[in-house]
C-alpha cells in the first residue's frame, strides 16, 4: 500500500493574478498526515483557511473558485493539478491575495518546484474518495505520474 506524501520543504512562487492583475505570492508548505490541501488567505483578517474539497467549489467559469463563507480563492486549478500529479496528499498553501498566481498558465512551474523540494513519506496509507481526493481509508489507490516537457522560461 502506498503511504501518504507531503513536501520535504516549502516553496514559493510569485506572479500576477490572471483576473485581478495583482502581484501575488503563494507559498506551499509541508503539512501533517491526513491534512489534505488547504489554502490560507494571509491578506484577510484572521487568516482564514479554505479546504480544497469539491464541496467548496463555487464557480468554474473562468477558473476554479473555492469558497468558505465569504472567503474566496480562485485560479487554483494549475497548482491543484501539479500537487495531485506529483503525488502530494497533504500541504498548506498560503497566499496573499484572492487568487493563485497564473505563472505561465499551466501546472509546469508548480510541478517543477515540487520536484525541486521533493516528497516525504508519511505513515498513513493513501486512498481515494469518491471525489478523487486522497484520504485515509482501508484500501490502496492507483498511483499517478506526471511527465512534463522541458521548458526554460515562462515565456516559452
Amino acid at each position: 500500500m502506498q503511504k501518504q506524501l507531503t513536501l520535504k520543504d516549502s516553496f514559493t512562487v510569485m506572479g500576477k493574478g490572471l483576473h485581478t492583475g495583482l502581484m501575488l505570492t503563494t507559498t506551499v508548505k509541508p503539512a501533517p498526515e491526513d491534512f489534505g490541501y488547504k489554502i490560507k488567505r494571509l491578506d484577510l483578517e484572521g487568516q482564514p483557511v479554505v479546504d480544497c474539497v469539491a464541496e467548496n467549489v463555487t464557480d468554474t467559469q473562468r477558473g476554479t473558485v473555492l469558497q468558505k463563507g465569504n472567503v474566496r480563492v480562485s485560479t487554483i486549478e494549475h497548482l491543484m493539478a501539479a500537487l495531485y500529479a506529483s503525488g502530494v496528499d497533504n500541504c498548506l498553501i498560503e497566499t496573499n491575495g484572492p487568487e493563485i498566481p497564473i505563472l505561465d498558465g499551466s501546472a509546469y512551474f508548480f510541478h517543477k518546484e515540487i520536484q525541486k523540494v521533493g516528497l516525504k513519506e508519511q505513515t498513513p496509507t493513501r486512498t481515494t474518495s469518491s471525489y478523487g481526493t486522497r484520504r485515509k481509508s482501508k484500501g490502496p489507490t492507483e498511483s499517478l505520474s506526471c511527465s512534463c516537457p522541458t521548458r526554460t522560461s515562462a515565456s516559452t
